[in-house]
C-alpha cells in the first residue's frame, strides 16, 4: 500500500463523514417541515454497498497490491470533476439533499443548479465516483464489482424516489 493511496483513502472517508453529518442535520431539519421518508428499509442496502465499497476497495489495495494506474493523472481528473458535479447537486438542493430519500409535500421540485440540465446529477457524480477512484489504483474486481452493484442498487432508488417526488 502507498502513501499516495493511503492519504486518499483517509480524504475520502473524512468527506463521506462530513456529509453524513451534513444528511442528519439536513433530516432533522426537514422532517421538522413534515417531511416523509420514503423506503427506509432499503437505505440499510445504500449504507451497505458504500461501506462495501470501501472495505473492497482497501482490501484490494492491500492484497492484490494496488499501485496507480498508468492513467491515474487522467482519472484523478474524472475524479475532481465528479466531486464538483456532486457538490454542485449538493448546494443546490440545500437543506433537501440527503441520503435518504425525503419528502416535504408541496414543494417545487429543484429546477437550479445541475437539476436545469441533468434529473439526478448526485447520482450520475456517485456512478462515476464508484467506478474511477478504484481505477485510479488498479483495483479492478472493486471497480467492476461495485459499479454493477451500484447500478442495481441506483436503479431501484431512483424508481422509488421519482414515485415519492411524483416526477412523470
Amino acid at each position: 500500500m502507498n502513501l499516495i493511496f493511503i492519504i486518499f483513502y483517509i480524504f475520502l472517508i473524512f468527506q463521506r463523514q462530513i456529509e453524513l453529518f451534513v444528511a442528519k442535520r439536513n433530516e432533522q431539519i426537514v422532517r421538522k417541515e413534515g417531511a416523509v421518508e420514503y423506503d427506509r428499509e432499503g437505505y440499510k442496502y445504500i449504507v451497505l454497498l458504500h461501506a462495501g465499497f470501501f472495505i473492497s476497495l482497501l482490501a484490494e489495495n492491500t492484497l492484490l497490491n494496488g499501485h496507480l494506474n498508468s492513467y491515474s493523472n487522467i482519472l484523478f481528473g474524472v475524479f475532481i470533476f465528479t466531486q464538483l458535479l456532486r457538490y454542485w447537486a449538493i448546494t443546490s438542493l440545500g437543506k433537501y439533499w440527503n441520503t435518504r430519500i425525503l419528502v416535504v409535500q408541496g414543494l417545487n421540485l429543484v429546477k437550479k443548479g445541475p437539476y436545469k440540465f441533468l434529473r439526478h446529477p448526485n447520482y450520475i457524480a456517485v456512478i462515476i465516483e464508484i467506478a474511477v477512484i478504484p481505477l485510479i489504483f488498479s483495483c479492478y474486481i472493486t471497480a467492476i464489482v461495485f459499479s454493477v452493484l451500484n447500478l442495481v442498487t441506483l436503479r431501484r432508488r431512483i424508481v422509488i424516489e421519482e414515485k415519492a417526488l411524483n416526477i412523470k
